[in-house]
């Protein structure tokens, strides 16, 4: 078996061996077990049901909330001639039904499928004809309540499984969970027995600062001087995306911005452009990052930290995945704490407010209660806002609670590409008579783009207009004619952001937002923020080990890398030899009870000198020792 896992990771992806746990989680599967694999961002997880999958008869589901990670990876599978498809909300029926067949009849290997349309009727009675050899649920933290993104879709996942033979495993990904999160996962998925392979999570080589400035930007400038190679700088806005990138191109900086607004198009040559190197430095939401492997990133710096130290270290972690040294810095002003607790107002508006949103959806598309399921439509925010008078941010939040309560579903990236199949055969399309510029039209696309016969291919109408000497609208016009006669399946882009109603509109008397969903929800959003807060707040305890603590794993000492760690003390020594030393002491002292200064000084760890040191800062400093005709002790509570 190993020598089969070994020759399809050569011949696929021309790697010769797997990283740490991959090939632990890949016989886990094998073997037929329900797996829970944790993964540090950069850690490899398409791999680990990727590999095994080819070498198993039948087909693999995937599911994934992130639809442009779907289609990063069935690219990138179609590259290795590895046959993908992938089935998201916004799709037509007609390309669904279609995507669904070739699952069943066409020896696919992998059907990536967003879990909205997990309890479809087309999906449910489409499934069994399916040979699936696998179930992968990948971000499986968003099933759990727990978790600091929980999508209700994700529970049905466990109704998937009893359409399934009992056989088929489920393996679960993610990057970060608390252990009751790994709880959590386990038990939503139905897993058979317990089950979790996880890597550890300390980088040795990635230091983590808090810097505590009043000019981000500019310590943004200092900081890319002072590290050279790639960076990632996140910002929560769009707008300032683009400022910042402005602000470091004018000092000299090669950068640009990257956010979810962009289209399909400039999202690629931006990535590209930053993965090779033509690009230093990228200012992006956290849009960006998710899929793309790019190992030597020394630098991610957090101009704007997110609502979750899961969030953080995924994001973080996307520096130094080369094992070099890298950093992750956060940025902070004086008021960051209080701006993050009054982010908990605006992510959970009163329930009241929720509930005008919603009937404002349904006047605003005219759809008429008992009506409008799975419809799709194109939604401007600001437009939306600007009619009813609407708070943007807190409508915002309102759209994403009633999505988590399962009354819609709101795609802020939408497929900002055309997408063509012809529904005729090439023999029938020779003897189909078209106009001139028709027909001018499909040998372009016949030349430009492969396989448009077998399934949908993205297309650039401004590419087909200049390579046919025409315009993009009229390639547009003759495109929807070719559609009309039944030639070709022409979707169009969509470039605004969707609202897709997942059930029929109800009264607005009607709408329940589920305790689990705010109330809960909203206590478990403060208790993150507030380790957020701690995280960044601390003066005196390694920044590593806060993290390691927060994600249930013991830490074996103080990293020696961050900036607290790095950071001298008044005693003369760095702060981790400070700590190791004053752990030790408190240690042997709640053994010992008592001992000599002398004896102390050559019982703990570093050289004497600096025991004393140590001792006598705590001493000067009332901290948990005292000192009594020269024994030493711990102060009674």
């Amino acid at each position: 078996m190993a020598d089969i896992l070994l020759e399809t990771l050569e011949q696929y992806w021309n790697y010769k061996s797997f990283r740490p746990l991959q090939e632990d989680i890949i016989r886990s599967v094998l073997a037929g077990n329900d797996t829970l694999g944790l993964m540090p961002t950069g850690g490899g997880k398409s791999l680990t049901f990727q590999v095994p999958a080819m070498t198993l008869e039948g087909i693999c589901l995937v599911i994934t909330p992130l639809i442009a990670l779907m289609k990063d990876q069935v690219d990138n599978l179609k590259a290795r001639h590895i046959k993908a498809t992938t089935v998201y909300s916004g799709m037509s029926s007609e390309e669904i039904n279609r995507h669904f067949d070739n699952c069943i009849y066409g020896d696919y290997k992998f059907l990536y499928i967003s879990p909205e349309r997990l309890h479809t009727e087309l999906f449910l009675k489409k499934l069994p004809q399916m040979n699936v050899c696998m179930l992968v649920v990948d971000e499986s933290h968003c099933i759990s309540q727990w978790g600091y993104d929980f999508r209700p879709s994700y529970l049905h996942i466990a109704d998937v499984r009893k359409l399934l033979p009992a056989t088929v495993p489920v393996l679960a990904l993610t990057a970060t969970a608390t252990p009751d999160v790994i709880d959590d996962i386990q038990e939503k998925l139905h897993f058979r027995r317990k089950n979790v392979l996880k890597k550890s999570f300390v980088r040795d080589n990635l230091a983590y600062v808090v810097r505590n400035v009043e000019n981000k930007t500019e310590e943004m400038k200092h900081i890319l001087r002072s590290v050279e190679g790639t960076a990632i700088i996140y910002v929560r806005n769009r707008k300032h995306t683009a400022e910042i990138a402005r602000e470091l191109q004018q000092a000299g900086f090669s950068a640009h911005f990257f956010h979810a607004g962009l289209n399909r198009d400039e999202k690629i040559l931006r990535q590209d452009a930053w993965k090779t190197g033509a690009c230093r430095v990228i200012v992006a939401t956290n849009a960006f990052g998710m899929g793309i492997d790019k190992a030597d990133v020394r630098v991610v710096i957090h101009a704007d930290m997110p609502g979750s130290l899961e969030e953080y270290f995924q994001e973080a972690g996307r520096a130094g995945r080369d094992e070099q040294k890298a950093y992750a810095i956060a940025l902070c002003s004086p008021t960051e704490a209080s701006m993050l607790n009054k982010r908990i107002d605006n992510e959970y508006p009163d329930k009241s407010f929720i509930a005008r949103v919603y009937e404002a959806l349904g006047n605003y598309y005219e759809i008429a209660v008992g009506f409008g399921e799975f419809r799709s439509h194109g939604f401007s925010l600001e437009d939306f806002c600007m009619l009813f008078k609407f708070s943007f941010t807190q409508t915002n939040y309102a759209l994403k609670i009633l999505e988590a309560a399962g009354y819609i579903e709101y795609i802020e990236e939408p497929d900002n590409s055309s997408r063509l199949l012809f529904l005729v055969n090439r023999d029938e399309l020779y003897r189909t008579h078209v106009s001139r510029s028709a027909e001018e039209i499909i040998q372009t696309i016949l030349r430009s783009y492969t396989g448009p016969f077998a399934d949908y291919v993205f297309i650039d109408e401004s590419v087909i207009a200049t390579r046919t000497q025409s315009t993009r609208d009229k390639v547009y016009n003759e495109l929807i004619a070719l559609s009309k006669m039944h030639i070709v399946s022409y979707i169009p882009q969509k470039k605004l952001p969707q609202i897709v109603f997942t059930r029929e509109r109800v009264e607005t008397k009607r709408v329940v937002i589920p305790r689990t969903i705010y109330e809960e929800r909203r206590m478990r959003s403060s208790e993150r923020l507030g380790k957020v807060i701690e995280y960044i707040t601390s003066n005196n305890v390694c920044r590593t080990r806060i993290l390691l603590s927060y994600f249930g794993e013991r830490s074996s000492g103080d990293c020696h890398n961050c900036d607290v760690c790095r950071r001298k003390m008044r005693s003369g020594l760095l702060q981790w030899e400070y700590s190791a030393v004053r752990e030790a002491l408190l240690l042997h002292l709640k053994d010992k009870g008592s001992e000599a200064v002398n004896s102390l000084s050559y019982s703990l760890p570093l050289e004497k000198d600096k025991n004393v040191a140590v001792i006598r800062y705590m001493l000067d400093n009332n901290d948990s020792i005292q000192l009594q005709s020269g024994i030493v002790k711990l102060i009674e509570n």
